[in-house]
């Protein structure tokens, strides 16, 4: 009996902006993946694909985000940036929490074609805050300034060696995932995170001693896709150490996948996507190039 083919697994591109003063693809955008989430989806044999951004100034053809999510059996959003917070409806609070929101109409737009396919969606650190937004959540924009008495949940120079613990929601899927294991430790590499949950998305997992949450999902329904989302990055977890092994959320989101090739739902716009925000976006990137002209 032949093996079932591969599952093909898309992850969503960072971004490194034209830059002039950069000596190598000096003045061209970069859009690439980060090693280890790589290496993380294909130690399980499934086969990565690069989600490139399809529009832009050297744009050619009529490849869409939407053709990737027919093709593709489900995506993984990537770490990064943060999330511009006008995407929630507020102003920065900060000129450096402005975010980056070339990425975050890329993002979003990802979100909502494999969203409006069924195919599943797992997030990863700003791939969680950016569910989180798509839906209609909202976030703080810097955990230490807006929530008192919060952990450090980043520190740039432990970086992925700075962990907290977590607390695990009994009766949530991940539960069942880690029954023996109410709680875990995890690495904390993020200074935003979720103030306000998306509407018809569940909390699977709590820093402690905040009650900052680490792991959403959306809520199943019939005919409703597989979105789940973790707050710490699993891909630098480390095999035998302390940290929780993370094996069975990647075994969780692909068994989603497999199901999904094999059932395929059309819930056309699912429940809370909010297309608002990238209209947000689009008007604010129109207002800046009108700027960038009249002021050169």
């Amino acid at each position: 009996m032949p093996a079932a083919p591969r599952l093909k697994i898309g992850l969503s591109a960072c971004f490194q902006h034209a830059d002039p003063t950069r000596p190598l693809f000096t003045n061209k955008t970069l859009q690439y993946v980060e090693q280890s989430i790589a290496h993380w989806i294909m130690s399980s044999g499934a086969i990565v694909v690069m989600v490139p951004c399809p529009t832009g100034e050297t744009a050619r053809g009529d490849v869409t985000l939407q053709h990737y999510a027919e093709w593709l059996d489900g995506v993984v959003m990537h770490g990064g940036a943060d999330v511009w917070p006008g995407n929630y409806g507020e102003e920065p609070l900060r000129e450096e929490w402005v975010g980056d929101r070339v990425r975050d109409i890329y993002d979003l737009a990802l979100v909502k074609a494999f969203a409006e396919v069924g195919k599943p969606i797992f997030g990863v650190c700003r791939g969680l805050q950016l569910i989180n937004v798509a839906f209609g959540g909202a976030l703080y924009q810097d955990i230490e300034t807006q929530h008192p008495g919060a952990l450090q949940h980043r520190n740039a120079t432990t970086y992925d060696q700075h962990f907290h613990d977590i607390q695990i929601v009994p009766g949530s899927r991940l539960a069942q995932l880690y029954p023996d294991a109410p709680r875990a430790r995890v690495n904390s590499i993020h200074h935003q995170g979720i103030k306000r949950l998306a509407p018809e998305f569940e909390v699977e997992a709590l820093s402690e001693p905040d009650g900052v949450p680490e792991a959403i999902r959306l809520k199943p329904a019939p005919g409703r896709g597989y979105i789940a989302a973790t707050q710490w990055h699993p891909e630098f977890h480390k095999q035998g150490s302390d940290t929780l092994d993370d094996t069975a959320i990647l075994q969780d989101f692909l068994a989603a996948c497999v199901e999904a090739r094999k059932h395929p739902v059309r819930p056309g716009k699912p429940v809370g996507l909010r297309d608002r925000a990238t209209r947000l976006l689009r008007g604010a990137l129109r207002r800046d190039r009108a700027e960038e002209k009249n002021n050169p």
